[in-house]
This record gives C-alpha cells, structure tokens and sequence, in this order.
C-alpha cells in the first residue's frame, strides 16, 4: 500500500509566544498604526515575493497535516444504526511498530493506570541464542501518538516482561533475560533507576514480574524457569526479601526445582499465587506460610507441555483460567484432578490469554487469530505469530503483541468489555454444575479403583492359599482326569475277569 503522503515524526514541545516584528517607532497596540503599516508593506515588492514563495512551503506542510486515517470507520453512524448492537466485535485502531531494524518479538504488554494512556510494550527475542546481536531497547508508547515512541527504555539485557506500578504511573519493573530485574522511574529519564545484583538475582530469564499491594507501593516479585520465585523491595534491589525453590519435594532442592514460566497474583486474595510451570504443573502457593515448604500448597495436573499463562477469574476467585499445548482450561480450587472445562486442541498452539469480565474468555493463537470463546467470535489480527495480549484497564482496547515486533490495539465492543445482566449469576451457576459433574465423575473413578483394588486383593489372598495347600484348579482337573480314567480302566478289568469265569464254566460242563 502506498500513500501520497511524507512520513513525518512528531515532537511536543510548549512555545512562549508574544507579538513581535514589529518597527521599532511602531506602537503595536495602537490599532491606527499598525493597520497603516501593513498597508505599507503590503505594497513593497519583496515582500509579495517572500509570501509566494512562503505559501508553497506552507501550503504543502497543510497538506501533510491532512494525513488519512486508514482505520476510520466511514459512515459510522449510518451503520451502527442498521447493525445489530448485540453483535460482538473487535476493530483495529492502530498499530505499534518496533523502531528498530531488526524486528523483536513483543514479549510484554503492560498499561499505565492513568486511564490506559500509555502502553508499556517489552522487546526480545525468544528464541535460544539469539539475544546477542538484538538491540536491548523498549518502549513506552502514547495511545493517541503512535508513529513515534514517548520514552525508550535501556535496560542491560533484553526484557522479557514489563509492569507498571499500578499504585504510581510513572515507575515501572522489567524482568530481563540474563536473569537480572530492574526498575525505572519515568521522571528521572530513560535510564533505569537501579537493577538487582547478579549474585542474588534469576538464573534464567525472567518470564514475570508482578507488583504486590503494599503500603509503600515498592513490592513486587517475580518469577524464572531456574525454579525460584523472589520478592523484591525497589528501594533496595541489592538481594531479595524473601525466596522460595519451587522443589515439589519441600527440601529446598534447587537441582530439582521446576522452572516458572507463569505467575498469577490476585489482589482480593493477597496470600494466594500461583505459578505455572515447564513441566505442565500448576503450583498453588501461600506466601503467609511460615516455612518455605509449607508455602507450596498443592499442585494441579494441568497440561502436558509449558503452562503460558495462569490467570484467576476476578469474580469468581474459586476458578482459574490455564493456557498451554495447544488448549485452554478452567479450573475450580475444589478439584486438583483434573479441570471443570478445556477447549479442543486446536491446530495451531495457544500463547496468553486474558480474563476481562465474568464472561468474556479471550484467547491468543500463535497464528494471527484473536478468539473469543464464549461468544464464538474471532477476528485476524496481523500477518504474523501472536504472543502476548493484554487488555485496558476500562476494557475497551486489547493490545496483542506479535513475533515480528507488532502491538496491534483493538476496540472491541461493550459486549465483551462489559459485563451483561445476570451475567456473573450464570457463570457462577454454570461454573458450579461443572464443578458437581466433575466430583460425580471423580467419585465414580474413585469407586471403579476401588472395586479394582478389592478383586486384586481377593486374588492375591486366593494364590495364598493356593501357596499354603489348596488345589489350584489346573491341578483339580489332572486329577479328576486320572481318577476318571482310572475308574474305566477298573470297570474294563473287572469285565474282562467276568467273561472269563464265563468261559471256563462252560469248558468244564
């Protein structure tokens, strides 16, 4: 596609401005003068000739001001009055592009609380070994600017996440990929503000960083596929606070720990987290526990691959939401075997997804796909993988990040932002049958093991006593075989005796 327009990148800036050029025996509040002068100059020759050759300059800057909207909507109106409003949908606003040569996956999406003003957006590659030649540059974009980036961020190492502080809009926390977390205050400048120690930081990259309720506002903690998840205080990143080894064992074992790729923290449960790992496992943890083994509470069997997002439902805290190979499942707290209800494996796999209200499930294909599962809906987003996505805080834009450095921002409409009539009354009862079907179902398995495990048992108590004397049946029936053949042989013997006797009575008479 081609435009007949000049790219142009555009700077804010504030300007002073006072009347001015103006001759020095000129008064230039006074009305008379001033109108006498212009029509003075007005006359002179070089000045007629500046103007003409000024206007072509301004008159092609208007023209560039006159830029197309390409994603405007026209005859908006008109539509919407004809369209069903019941409809769902989801729309692209504007597109986010990687400055950079090179383009980067966008492997983090966080949005300022200020409203959603501003998009966080993280940069790096995932891919193994292939970090070295990238720029380690990301950004923090203004929604309603996008043709140029409103700050960079220059970590050390690429990031692999990036959150806001939901309390302060203008600090943030980045987990990098050499394992390093680091912090940054927007009012000091791009630069960041302090990084954790290598010595005491991740192993691994760090795959999230979540920001805790606290009374200071500068706790956070995060999580790495080196199998530990640490607790940080911004204002003294040096070492953390608090650690735990995600050892399913409880010894503290880092060799055997399973590896963080997902970390869930839910507000209105601030002694809960989860964390879901490489090896498929959900781990539910209690961060109030007094000893680090008693923080891992129980594990879920969720997937058999890599757990890409665990996410708990805001209304419903009970049930949680898991993304991994290629399907997604909904979980109740009450039932550790296996999931409520899951989606069919699809052909292409599953990245991230989000919960935005009691209703809306919003899924993210590796392809180019956007899929809503609850509504059926989906729409194509851009030529390449996507990877991550996160929604505003008001819900009415989706950001969804791609493999080639993209952060495409959909409006979707208010019926998938907004939560409907009675609509968190249905999910709760619908979440509540499954929930019952699924214990009918585990107590019936449970019963058909147990039924099992008593007939093994019968039968091993029978080859006991088989062992302490018994007949087997094999060894019953040799026997009955031989007496049976025994007793024809007698009965043969004793007729043949018989007719003998016969014979020699008759010889004798």
């Amino acid at each position: 596609m081609s435009v007949n327009t000049v790219g142009l990148e555009f700077v804010s800036c504030g300007m002073n401005h006072i009347e001015g050029g103006w001759s020095k025996d000129i008064d230039h509040e006074n009305m008379e003068q001033t109108i006498r002068f212009r029509k003075k100059a007005g006359k002179n020759e070089a000045y007629i000739s500046s103007i003409l050759q000024l206007g072509r300059v301004m008159e092609f800057s208007i023209r560039q001001n006159n830029a197309i909207d390409k994603y405007e909507q026209y005859f908006e109106e008109e539509e919407e009055e004809e369209e069903n409003h019941d409809v769902p949908y989801a729309k692209t606003v504007t597109v986010l592009r990687d400055p950079h040569q090179v383009k980067r996956t966008v492997s983090g999406l966080s949005w300022s609380p200020d409203r959603g003003r501003k998009l966080a957006v993280a940069y790096s590659s995932v891919e193994f070994q292939q970090t070295s030649q990238l720029n380690t540059d990301s950004y923090i974009w203004d929604v309603e600017k996008p043709s140029i980036p409103e700050m960079v961020l220059k970590p050390s190492s690429p990031l692999v996440c990036l959150e806001y502080n939901p309390r302060v809009s203008y600090t943030l926390m980045g987990g990098c990929y050499n394992g390093q977390v680091a912090y940054w205050d927007t009012r000091e400048g791009c630069q960041t503000v302090a990084y954790s120690s290598v010595e005491h930081s991740h192993k691994d990259p760090v795959y999230k960083v979540i920001w805790l309720q606290s009374k200071t506002g500068t706790d956070a903690f995060s999580a790495s596929t080196d199998g530990q998840v640490l607790w940080w205080d911004v204002r003294k990143l040096s070492e953390p606070t608090e650690r735990l080894i995600l050892d399913l064992g409880k010894e503290g074992n880092l060799g055997r720990a399973l590896g963080a790729i997902s970390l869930e923290f839910e507000i209105t449960m601030p002694t809960k987290f989860m964390v879901g790992t490489e090896e498929g496992l959900i781990i539910s943890c209690n961060r109030k526990a007094k000893t680090p083994a008693e923080k891992i509470v129980c594990t879920y069997d969720g997937h058999d691959g890599s757990v890409y997002a665990v996410q708990r439902n805001p209304f419903l805290p009970k049930n949680f939401l898991t993304v991994g190979d290629w399907c997604a499942r909904i979980w109740s707290e009450d039932i550790k075997e296996s999931s409520i209800i899951n989606t069919k494996h699809g052909v292409s796999e599953l990245m991230d997804a989000l919960l935005e209200s009691s209703q809306t499930f919003c899924f993210l294909h590796r392809k180019d796909e956007l899929a809503c599962w609850t509504s059926g809906t989906s729409c194509s987003v851009c030529d390449s993988g996507l990877y991550s996505i996160r929604v505003q805080e008001n819900g009415h834009l989706v950001a969804c990040g791609s493999e080639k450095g993209e952060a495409t921002l959909l409006e979707i409409s208010s019926g998938l932002s907004t939560a409907q009539k009675n609509e968190k009354s249905l999910v709760a009862a619908m979440f509540e049958r499954e929930t019952k079907r699924e214990k009918i179902l585990m107590g019936r398995q449970r019963e058909i093991r147990l039924k099992e495990r008593c007939r093994s048992e019968q039968s091993r108590e029978e080859e006991v006593v088989r062992e302490d004397g018994e007949e087997s049946p094999q060894e019953l029936l040799a026997r009955a075989e031989k007496d049976f053949y025994g007793m024809v042989e007698a009965e043969l013997k004793r007729r043949r005796k018989g007719k003998d006797l016969r014979q020699e009575q008759v010889f004798i008479e």
